[in-house]
């Protein structure tokens, strides 16, 4: 009996530090977190670091949180950093019937309130540039200013219905097909094949009504001059940093909002954070040390 009873002491002994182990490696796990949109959409999110300006990361159109994992590690020493997959994209929610920038700014704001934040630089690559100017509209308190990713190339450039519809055609016909095309044009030939590669076919296999309802959604607000408007109300800073495959025209961007700038990027595509992280990395660290 006395055997036995020390052998059940040991196991509960073990049971007990198996326990302690497991809620010790439990805490240590970084999961990532969901929370609800204006519209009801679980929206998800991860948050590393810790440090005040907040970084929120913003993917582009068919992208995720993980076009940022370039980035997440090292500006996650200094800042509390936060990736967000906007509705429709990721592991969020997919039941919203039109795709708005307006609404994906809710998304932001639904992810700034669950987290607290006071003060928000938000850093948006692509599509996340205007969803960045929708959430910046909808937190003037909390949004200390945007940097764009190759996005704001020219805020008031013209698009007539009849472009919009020449763009729209393929992807509503063909979406995988169309989508791979398009993404494969964004890149030069020096940018590493894997990559490309990785971001054609995962771009492609987004949700097509996705997809399409976000891209008429840009491709709207630019023709009917709503994108220049939004962007000309801003009351915060914006920098660009963009990539020279497209130009960009920092003074007609200037005759919008006087607080822009636009630092380019030589020899580099869409992708620049992903294809050249740690120059991109350096331009970025730069401008968020300097005061706006």
């Amino acid at each position: 009996m006395k055997a036995f009873a020390l052998h059940g002491m040991r196991i509960l002994g073990l049971a007990l530090l198996l326990a302690v182990a497991g809620q010790a490696l439990a805490a240590e796990v970084n999961w990532p977190r969901m929370t609800e949109s204006a519209d009801g959409v679980p929206i998800a999110y991860e948050v590393h670091g810790s440090g005040e300006p907040t970084l929120v990361f913003l993917h582009g159109w068919s992208c995720d949180g993980r076009y940022w994992r370039g980035q997440v590690p090292h500006f996650s020493q200094q800042h509390r950093v936060v990736t967000i997959d906007l509705a429709g994209h990721g592991h969020s929610g997919l039941a919203r019937e039109d795709f708005t920038m307006r609404a994906f700014g809710e998304d932001v704001r639904a992810v700034l309130d669950d987290l607290e934040v006071q003060q928000a630089l938000l850093i948006g690559h692509s599509m996340g540039g205007p969803v960045a100017v929708e959430a910046a509209h909808l937190m003037p308190e909390r949004v200390i200013g945007i940097i764009g990713v190759d996005t704001f190339h020219v805020m008031a450039a013209p698009l007539s219905q009849a472009e919009i519809d020449a763009m729209l055609a393929p992807i509503q016909q063909d979406f995988v097909s169309a989508a791979a095309h398009f993404v494969t044009s964004m890149f030069i030939d020096t940018t590493d094949a894997n990559l490309r590669d990785w971001v054609v076919q995962d771009m492609a296999a987004a949700p097509p009504q996705v997809a399409i309802s976000a891209m008429q959604e840009m491709l709207t607000q630019h023709a009917e001059g709503l994108a220049a408007q939004q962007f000309e109300a801003l009351t915060v800073p914006v920098v660009a940093i963009n990539a020279d495959l497209w130009p960009t025209d920092i003074d007609a961007n200037r005759q919008l909002l006087a607080k822009f700038d636009a630092v380019i990027m030589e020899g580099t595509d869409h992708f620049l954070h992903m294809a050249r992280p740690a120059a991109f990395n350096r331009e970025l660290e730069r401008i968020i040390g300097t005061p706006p």
